[in-house]
């Protein structure tokens, strides 16, 4: 394989000296949460460091517009502004943070067999779960939460009644909601995909992957949900009323070594593929 040299020349190597549990960009600058509880703000081998967990580990990050909400195993929740400002949102008294969601200034998180959300307002709603859960996706529209877990996901409105339950068998891990939120797509401990489509419940299974999907991507135009787990990017379409059923998935940037991390491009069908051997690609779709 040969790279480009145009590419390559941009890339700039970082010694942040600790493991990196996500990387976004807040204001047009690089953010990196790193394992130690800090924040590394800018793209500079110095930086700007703020210490969003005191002596914890930074465990999951969402991203909320200009803001980053991380969970740590001190059981704390916290927003961080792109200058530096701190915010904890929540405290489960050092249980730890297992998902985080966070959309228009809302935040969402599970700790344990418990799901709490905060609406933007500050007001806070808590629900019991069936068992822990690591899977956590706003809607597009409205205050409701998709919560992945063990035996299907639930559909919960914080400030309504009584949840809805969408049963499956099997463990379910990270969930994904389509960006016009007619589908809801979780990632499984038996290496596949299980989804619904929400009008009317009717299941979708996506197979084939050699290993476990951890990361999914939605197009801009919300016709392709790119997904991690196999040795290249596989690409599902969404664009018809049955989703990906009947269609043949895409696949993207194919290597000798596992994908990891998918991120597609906010205003083009452009895909940035992470490998666990190093290697970051982008490929056209």
């Amino acid at each position: 394989m040969t790279l480009s040299s145009t590419l390559a020349d941009k890339v700039e190597t970082l010694g942040l000296r600790e493991p990196v549990a996500a990387a976004a960009f807040l204001g047009g600058a690089p953010v990196f949460a790193l394992a130690d509880g800090t924040l590394h703000f800018g793209d500079g081998a110095e930086g700007r460091r703020i210490p969003a967990h005191q002596d914890a580990a930074i465990l999951v990050v969402a991203q909320d517009g200009d803001r980053l909400v991380t969970g740590g195993d001190d059981g704390r929740v916290v927003a961080t502004d792109a200058k530096g400002g701190v915010e904890v949102i929540g405290d489960e008294k050092g249980k730890w943070i297992d998902a985080v969601a966070a959309r228009g200034g809302a935040v969402a998180w599970t700790a344990g067999k418990v799901a709490r959300a905060r609406s933007a307002k500050g007001d806070a709603k808590t629900l019991d779960l069936p068992s822990t859960s690591r899977g956590l996706a706003f809607f597009p529209k409205g205050y409701r939460l998709a919560i992945a877990h063990y035996g299907g996901a639930t559909l919960w409105f914080p400030n309504a009644g009584k949840p809805e339950a969408l049963d499956w068998a099997g463990s379910h891990l990270d969930a994904t909601i389509s960006p016009d939120g007619r589908f809801l797509v979780t990632s499984m401990q038996e290496n596949m995909l299980h989804g619904w489509r929400l009008a009317d419940g009717k299941h979708m299974r996506m197979a084939g992957y050699p290993g476990k999907t951890r990361s999914f991507s939605w197009s801009h135009d919300g016709k392709w949900l790119a997904t991690s787990g196999a040795d290249a990017c596989i690409v599902w379409p969404f664009s018809g009323k049955d989703g990906p059923m009947g269609q043949a998935p895409r696949e993207c940037g194919v290597h000798s070594a596992i994908v990891t991390r998918v991120a597609f491009h906010p205003a083009a069908l452009v895909i940035a593929m992470g490998y666990d051997d190093g290697l970051v690609m982008l490929a056209r779709l």
